[in-house]
Formats: structure tokens, C-alpha cells, sequence
């Protein structure tokens, strides 16, 4: 059996979930992103997500830390926070951009690479000396209290799990069933020696941008449920839970995101 008939059979599992997402990205899509524009939303989005994603690898830069950086770069450090901190948040700003403006590119292992090798461009080496930023790792991995595969064996798959990836999304499967299956399989394998969270969140969101979906933004608060999901795929063999989760995270996004516009429409009283 191939993975289009298990995406077949997971979009049917998931009917109401994907029911709920695609009703509320429908709003989601004519009331924030069409009103505020692609550039403005884009930075919006690129700005959130970056302080997110990073913060879930332990950078301590607040949303507004990441917007004072974007908007002034590294002539401007936020106080309080490392130099190391705001060179990796600006190569994750670096690959944010390349993924979103190769919306084009087959989803393929050069791909992969090249946004691991922009997310660690300028912190791998402080953080593994010796190790070559988007090349696999050539030492079996650790993270947290998991100890992954052999690496090699693990690295072995890589391939397999971008075709596979690639093909399911010319299939027209659902975007959002394909990114979680993936962003599980991938951190499955964890290939490189730094940056594999970073790295796939980003083409998660490939993945969706590509189908022209809103970003999936999974917040620092969120973060235990998060790695939980994850965990629940090497311990029950399942990746059900991830791909509830996704759908979850999505819509509490859209739907909080909404609510605000809601509320900040409403008119106000000045005297």
C-alpha cells in the first residue's frame, strides 16, 4: 500500500476536523490575510512564527524582540539577550525567506538542505565545532530524554520520505494531513546535527504555503502537547495525535486571530 492510501484513509478519519479548518480558513482567509495584504501579512506571520519556533528551541526573544530585530537588524540587540540568541534568530529569518520565496521548488532533498544549512548557518559552529551546516549528521543523535536511530540507517530514508512527500502533495491530498505526516516521519529521523525542529516547522509550512494555506504557528505555550504528539510516534507507532494536533493548533490560531479583529472593530468610547 502507498502513502496516497493512507493519506485516503487519514483524510477520512479526520473528516470532521478538516471540515471545521477548511469552514474557519474560509473567514480566516477573506477577513485577516486578503484585508491586511500579502507583504504585510507575510512579515506578520514571519515575525510570529520566527519567535515561536526559535523560542521552542530554547531562544529567549519575545514576539516584540523579534520585531525589533527584523525591522533594525543586529545594529540593534534587544536587552537582555545574546549575541548568540539574535544570530540565530537572524538565520532563521534568512531561511523563513528563502522557503517562502521557493514556494516553486520540488520538495526534495536539496530543498531540505538548504534550509537547514540557512537556519544554522552562523550558530553550528559555535554549537557542534567540526560539524558542516544543512550536511546530515555523521553521529547518532540525542534530544532530550530521546535517543534517536542509527543515523545512518535513519539518513538511509531521507529520500524515500521527500519523494513520497512530493508526490502525495501533486495527489491533492490535504495540505494539512501532509504536513503533520511528514513534520512526524522527519523528526523521526532527525538527520542533521542542529537546527532539525527549526528546520521542520519551516517545511511544514512549505507544505501548506504552497497550497495556499495559512501558516501553522505552533506557540511556546503549546510546546509540551507539541513534543508530546511527537513522542506518541516512536512509543504507539501512531502519528494520529500529531496530525490532531496540527489541525487543533491551526484553527485555535485562526479563530483567536479572528476573535482580536472582532473586538478591535467594535467602536470606542473617547469621552
Amino acid at each position: 500500500m502507498n502513502i496516497s492510501f493512507f493519506l485516503f484513509i487519514f483524510a477520512a478519519m479526520f473528516e470532521k476536523e478538516i471540515e471545521e479548518y477548511e469552514l474557519i480558513r474560509q473567514e480566516y482567509q477573506q477577513k485577516i490575510a486578503e484585508k491586511m495584504g500579502k507583504q504585510q501579512w507575510m512579515e506578520y506571520n514571519e515575525i510570529l512564527f520566527s519567535a515561536h519556533s526559535c523560542a521552542i528551541e530554547g531562544n529567549s526573544f519575545t514576539v516584540d524582540d523579534t520585531r525589533i530585530l527584523r525591522e533594525q537588524g543586529m545594529a540593534m540587540i534587544p536587552v537582555g539577550r545574546s549575541l548568540l540568541e539574535c544570530t540565530e534568530m537572524a538565520d532563521h529569518f534568512r531561511a523563513f525567506d528563502y522557503m517562502a520565496s521557493h514556494l516553486n521548488h520540488p520538495f526534495d532533498e536539496a530543498l531540505l538542505k538548504e534550509v537547514n544549512r540557512l537556519v544554522t548557518e552562523h550558530t553550528l559552529s559555535y554549537r557542534v565545532p567540526g560539524a558542516i551546516a544543512g550536511e546530515y549528521t555523521t553521529e547518532d543523535m540525542a534530544a532530550g530524554d530521546t535517543v534517536f536511530g542509527d543515523h545512518e540507517t535513519l539518513i538511509a530514508r531521507v529520500p524515500h520520505l521527500m519523494a513520497s512527500t512530493h508526490k502525495a502533495l501533486d495527489d491533492g491530498q490535504h495540505p494539512m494531513i501532509v504536513a503533520a505526516k511528514w513534520h512526524g516521519y522527519y523528526e523521526y529521523l532527525h538527520p542533521f546535527r542542529d537546527g532539525n525542529g527549526r528546520t521542520g516547522r519551516l517545511l511544514s509550512n512549505f507544505i501548506l504555503l504552497r497550497a495556499n494555506h495559512p501558516l501553522l504557528i505552533i506557540r511556546l505555550e503549546d510546546r509540551s502537547a507539541y513534543i508530546s504528539a511527537l513522542k506518541q510516534i516512536r512509543t504507539d507507532g501512531t502519528d494520529e495525535h500529531l496530525i490532531s494536533f496540527f489541525f487543533k493548533t491551526a484553527v485555535s490560531r485562526m479563530k483567536s486571530e479572528l476573535s482580536q479583529k472582532r473586538k478591535n472593530s467594535l467602536p470606542t468610547m473617547f469621552f
